[in-house]
């Protein structure tokens, strides 16, 4: 900041970063650097543009918000014009009338300079995140819908939540929604639509994983794990407009959301059923433990494993394994493990949610940057600004032992060569859900036989004793040494009898999670 800007004015950007930083209102931020200018330059006149469009007008007749930005300022009065921002690819833009002494003072210049250059970041901020929110209303419509699954366990409900969610949207006059699932209380719900046969849908559909078209209707399957077990028919839209690609993914976005809902639902009826109402959280537990994948998939040239204990009911570690683009043994699969920031109930809420958004975002995109970047967009939007969650994701080529990873603010990765060699998966980027619009970067490394890859969470080397000395992550390293010979379950036996001889009976103060893949033969 120059330093030829006097204390008052230092003051005011110190108060101005404060207020641009503290909410994701364009309006507020705009309103704010409005009345900072006019009262700090003594002008009477303010226009600020937001893109193309201007958002402020303070005392110029007329100019209104909506309209362009005037390319002939100066016949409304508009002595100059600002980019708020870098010049060549500003935020927005700002006119100002004459000041009260006729011209800017050089210290008047070097505050607006770095005033604009404050309100630029915030700017981009806020209007990131308005992007975000309007884009179909998708995320709006994401949490309504998680809120609605927290209110909601029967599947008729949930049914009937997802279809007025997308009624209301795209203004449908015809829609239905049809489910199959074997041993369950199936759903059909059907409107504007007479004498419409779900089995037609269900053929049309097969097990497609992308919408397909059905006459007039387009059609997205309902998949869960087991395969395809319903599926969901909008018809066209009220306005004759067509869907467009973005509402396509949004759509899918949300059925893959009401999905995993609906299972939550079954299993919920089913616990119900057999455990005669027990506590709410003895339930919550049962549902999170049915999120976490039943095994790992059986992969060609591997072996891998899986563990996650609990420090209470129901906790907030998250791993999975899940095919990038097709199933299969030689395919490319995505493995994760995740640390959701707080504990309890709230924690396991948005463990819940990072599961079904991975699974969406994976029906659309393989490049692992681009999955981790809309991951993080959408928890962002989805939850409170203190939920975020760290992450690490490695894309795993069966065939060949390459490997391509993410690691969002998450714990290092630990490889362990055949040869007893070391190397650690660092951080590449913020962790997901903490800001809007971050880009990932990746890092390459490749498995190949005898070598050993362990993802883990923060309780592996925080878990304590009760002196609080902690186990760290060279005792979990030396325990890989000795047992890498083992296969990949009995390894976690051995790594989590370590922790518990180490904590000599010490409770468990944080969810421990470890997943370990190792290669077993080279192609």
């Amino acid at each position: 900041m120059d330093a030829r800007l006097d204390s008052s004015r230092l003051e005011s950007l110190l108060e101005s970063a404060k207020v641009l930083g503290s909410s994701l209102r364009l309006e507020d931020q705009l309103s704010h650097l409005a009345r900072t200018i006019m009262g700090r330059l003594l002008v009477t006149r303010c226009v600020i543009a937001a893109g193309d469009a201007i958002v402020i007008n303070r005392g110029v007749p007329g100019l209104k918000p909506g309209i362009p930005f005037p390319s002939d300022p100066a016949s409304f009065g508009l002595a100059s014009v600002h980019p708020i921002g870098l010049a060549e690819a500003p935020q927005g833009l700002l006119g100002i009338g004459r000041p009260a002494n006729g011209r800017l003072s050089r210290n008047e210049s070097d505050f607006l300079d770095a005033l604009l250059a404050l309100a630029a970041t915030s700017i981009a901020n806020a209007r990131a995140h308005q992007e975000v929110l309007a884009r179909n209303q998708e995320l709006r419509a994401l949490l309504d819908l998680s809120r609605g699954i927290a209110a909601a366990i029967d599947p008729e409900d949930l049914a009937r939540l997802l279809m007025l969610t997308l009624a209301g949207r795209y203004a449908l006059r015809s829609h239905a929604l049809s489910t199959w699932s074997e041993g369950h209380a199936n759903v059909t719900r059907v409107r504007g639509l007479p004498g419409l046969d779900p089995q037609s849908l269900r053929e049309s559909l097969g097990e497609s994983t992308e919408p397909v078209a059905h006459g007039e209707l387009t059609l997205f399957p309902i998949r869960m794990a087991e395969g395809t077990a319903g599926v969901v028919a909008l018809g066209p839209r009220a306005s004759g407009a067509p869907y467009t690609e973005g509402d396509l993914e949004f759509i899918a976005s949300l059925v893959a959301q009401a999905t995993v809902a609906l299972g939550n639902a079954w299993r919920f009826q089913d616990t119900l059923y057999r455990q005669h109402l027990e506590e709410e959280l003895t339930l919550a537990a049962s549902i999170q433990k049915d999120l976490f994948p039943a095994s790992l998939p059986g992969l060609v040239h591997t072996a891998a494993a899986a563990r996650n204990r609990q420090a209470r009911e129901v906790g907030g570690d998250y791993y999975d394994a899940l095919p990038v683009s097709a199933r299969g043994a030689e395919t490319l699969h995505l493995f994760t493990v995740a640390d959701i920031s707080g504990k309890g109930v709230g924690a396991s809420l948005l463990m819940a949610n990072i599961q079904a958004t991975l699974r969406a975002v994976l029906a659309s995109e393989s490049a692992l940057t681009v999955v981790a970047s809309r991951t993080s967009d959408l928890l962002y939007a989805s939850t409170p600004g203190s939920k975020y969650a760290t992450a690490i994701f490695v894309q795993y080529d069966p065939l060949t032992g390459a490997c391509e990873y993410v690691n969002a603010g998450h714990n290092e990765g630990v490889v362990l060569r055949r040869n007893g060699g070391v190397e650690l998966l660092k951080a590449t980027g913020l962790p997901v859900g903490l800001l809007p619009k971050r880009d990932y970067d990746s890092a390459r490394f490749s498995l190949n036989h005898g070598d050993l890859l362990l993802i883990y969470s923060d309780g592996v080397p925080e878990a304590c004793t009760s002196d609080n000395q902690e186990f760290g992550l060279e005792r979990a390293i030396s325990c890989l040494r000795n047992s890498q010979h083992l296969d990949p379950e009995t390894i976690l036996d051995h790594l989590f009898g370590e922790i518990d001889r180490f904590a000599a009976g010490a409770p468990q103060h944080d969810d421990i999670t470890a997943l370990i893949l190792k290669r077993t033969a080279d192609a």
